[in-house]
Order: C-alpha cells, then sequence, then structure tokens
C-alpha cells in the first residue's frame, strides 16, 4: 500500500491536491486577467495562459467561462468576508465599534486590491441569472456582517428588516462602487464614516420596527 500511495504522489502531492492547485491557480489568473480586460474580455486561453497551464485544465475544473467567473466571485468575496468577520470580532461587543471594524477592512481591501474590486463591484452584474443570484446570496452575508441585529429572515423577502437590510446594502455597495470608479478620491475614514451612516439608519430603524410589533 506504502508504494501505491508513493507513485500516486508528484511533488509531494496526490492526484485531488493537484487538481486543487491547478483550480486556485486559474482563479487567481481570473482575477488579474478580468481586473486587465474585464470578465467580457477575457478568453480562457488568456487565463490559462496567465495561469502557466493548457486548456485541458481548464475544462477539468469549470465547464465554462462562467463557472470560472462564479468560483472567483466566490473565492475573493469569500475571503473578505472572513476578514470583515474577524476585524469585527476584534473590535469587542459594541455595535458601532464592529460596524465600523467592518466597515474599514472592506473600504481597505477594495483600495489595496484594485483588480478584484474593479471585477466584484463594477463588472458582476448583468452578466446570467445563475450569477446575479450567487452575487444576492453574497451580499446577503455582507448585510448579516455590516449589522447582524437587523437579523432578516433569509425566507421572507418581504419583511420589513429585509427590506431595510437591502437598503443598507445597497447603499454601502453605491458608495463602493462610486469611490472605486473615480479612483479613491475620498479618505478610507471619511468613506467609512459616510457607509457607516447609512447602516446606523437601518440599524435605528429595525429596532423602531421590533417596539412596534410588541
Amino acid at each position: 500500500m506504502g508504494s501505491s500511495r508513493k507513485a500516486r504522489l508528484y511533488g509531494g502531492m496526490d492526484a485531488e491536491e493537484r487538481r486543487a492547485e491547478r483550480r486556485l491557480k486559474l482563479i487567481n489568473a481570473a482575477v488579474e486577467v478580468y481586473g486587465e480586460v474585464g470578465y467580457r474580455g477575457a478568453t480562457v486561453k488568456a487565463i490559462c495562459e496567465a495561469a502557466e497551464l493548457t486548456e485541458r485544465y481548464f475544462y477539468e475544473s469549470f465547464a465554462n467561462s462562467e463557472a470560472l467567473l462564479i468560483a472567483a466571485y466566490n473565492h475573493v468575496v469569500g475571503h473578505l468576508h472572513d476578514e470583515m468577520a474577524a476585524a469585527a470580532n476584534a473590535a469587542g461587543h459594541d455595535a458601532e465599534q464592529r460596524l465600523r471594524a467592518a466597515l474599514t477592512l472592506y473600504f481597505t481591501r477594495l483600495k489595496q486590491h484594485p483588480k478584484p474590486a474593479r471585477v466584484f463591484l463594477l463588472e458582476i452584474s448583468g452578466i446570467s441569472a445563475a450569477v446575479d443570484a450567487v452575487k444576492l446570496d453574497a451580499l446577503r452575508d455582507f448585510s448579516d456582517l455590516l449589522v447582524p441585529a437587523i437579523d432578516a429572515k433569509r425566507g421572507d423577502r418581504n419583511s420589513t428588516a429585509a427590506l431595510l437590510s437591502s437598503g443598507m446594502v445597497g447603499a454601502v455597495i453605491t458608495i463602493a462602487l462610486r469611490w472605486v470608479s473615480k479612483q479613491y478620491p475620498q479618505t478610507i475614514e471619511d468613506v467609512v464614516a459616510i457607509a457607516a451612516g447609512f447602516c446606523r439608519v437601518a440599524l435605528t430603524e429595525a429596532g423602531k420596527n421590533r417596539l412596534r410589533s410588541v
């Protein structure tokens, strides 16, 4: 069994690990290429060249370019949300401090990494229903990170809390879109203060609605 295992290893990795490594290379290459020419201007060939892989390996991991876009989006946004959650937790239990910590991390990363910011803010909408659905799920996670106290029921899109949550995230994303597209004219501190103001309104309204329902 030991020799069989050894035969399956190449460079210290087995076949499954090598596939995972190639997949991650393609995702990272896609972010770079999308950031240069946009999703619609990117080709499978260009992404494979950036990843230093053949097209055979592309189709080993992805059915088509849209599947890669979704994987790249989930990869980048997942890491961002993890960092935002960690920043909020490090800020303690005060809701305002947690909110500002999460927003500061968010806008800092947008400025530090302009290529992913361009792709996943400016180019992700209107591609397909499948991509829009993935984006919607990510936006719900985003709202939970910023103001978890809203506690919008995901299954009830018509609830007041859900509407407040959607409006809050929409405001933050719109601010981020303009800030990124205009090449970061305001400081991170100023942008965070503006975005936090919108979130605070949503939180206040959610609190009022809870009192009315008691």
